[in-house]
C-alpha cells in the first residue's frame, strides 16, 4: 500500500468532509493509491447513520450558547463528540487491502490505535460486541466509518486531552452510558496534540503491518 498523509491541522467539521470526499475521488480515480488524514475539529456533535431518538441530551439552545455545531452525518454509528482536544483519524483506503471485509477494516482500525496509546504506556483494549478502543472500562477512541465503492472514509477519534471531555455529558457516547476518557487523564499529565501526530506518524512507518500490511487479494 503507497499510502499519502495529509494533515489539516483545526478545521471545521464540513471543510474536513469537503477535502475527505476530494481526496477519496483521488483515490478512486486512481490518482492516490491510499490516503490518511490527520486533524482535529471545531467543537462539533455528528450523527450517524444509526443515530436513535433521545441520545442527544441538550436543546439547540444548549448547544449555541456551548458553540457546538450539531451535524448529520453519512458514517456508521450512533452519535458522538468532536473537538479541538481530539486527533481525528481518517484512512481513505481501498477495502481491497483488507479482502473487502468491513469487519477486518475495524478489526485493524482497532488494533493500529492500542499500538498507538501502548507508545505513550497506555494499555488500551478492546470491549466484545463493541467498536473502539477502552481504558479502564472508559472509552479513549471511538470509530465511525463509511464504504462507498470498496473504498473507507471517516474512521476514528482519538481523545488527547482531558479538557475536552465535559461535552460529552451533552450526548449519550455511541448511544450508550459510558464515561469518556482521554490519553491525558491516563498519563496523569499534560500532553501536546503534535506529540500523538509524531508517535501516529512513526507507528505507521515501523509497523505498517497494524493497519496496512495485508495486500491486495490476498
Amino acid at each position: 500500500m503507497d499510502l499519502k498523509l495529509f494533515d489539516l491541522g483545526l478545521i471545521d467539521y464540513p471543510q474536513a468532509l469537503s477535502r475527505q470526499r476530494e481526496i477519496f475521488q483521488a483515490v478512486y480515480a486512481g490518482q492516490l493509491d491510499s490516503a490518511l488524514i490527520t486533524c482535529r475539529h471545531y467543537p462539533v456533535i455528528t450523527m450517524g447513520r444509526q443515530i436513535k431518538a433521545g441520545n442527544l441530551l441538550a436543546s439547540k439552545e444548549d448547544l449555541q450558547r456551548g458553540g457546538v455545531v450539531l451535524y448529520q452525518a453519512e458514517r456508521g454509528g450512533d452519535i458522538t463528540y468532536h473537538g479541538p482536544g481530539q486527533l481525528m483519524v481518517y484512512p481513505i483506503f481501498r477495502l481491497d487491502y483488507f479482502k473487502r471485509d468491513i469487519h477486518l477494516f475495524l478489526r485493524k482500525l482497532e488494533e493500529f490505535v492500542i499500538r498507538l496509546l501502548g507508545d505513550f504506556g497506555v494499555m488500551a483494549q478492546t470491549r466484545p460486541g463493541l467498536t473502539g478502543a477502552w481504558w479502564n472500562e472508559q472509552k479513549i477512541a471511538s470509530i465511525g466509518i463509511a464504504i462507498k465503492k470498496w473504498i473507507t472514509f471517516h474512521g476514528l477519534a482519538i481523545n488527547i486531552k482531558s479538557d475536552d471531555l465535559k461535552n460529552f455529558s451533552l450526548i449519550r457516547p455511541c448511544g450508550m452510558d459510558i464515561r469518556m476518557t482521554s490519553l491525558e487523564s491516563a498519563l496523569g499529565r499534560a500532553l501536546e496534540i503534535g506529540e500523538v501526530k509524531e508517535a501516529l506518524k512513526r507507528r505507521l512507518e515501523d509497523d505498517q503491518s497494524s493497519l496496512t500490511g495485508i495486500r491486495r487479494g490476498d
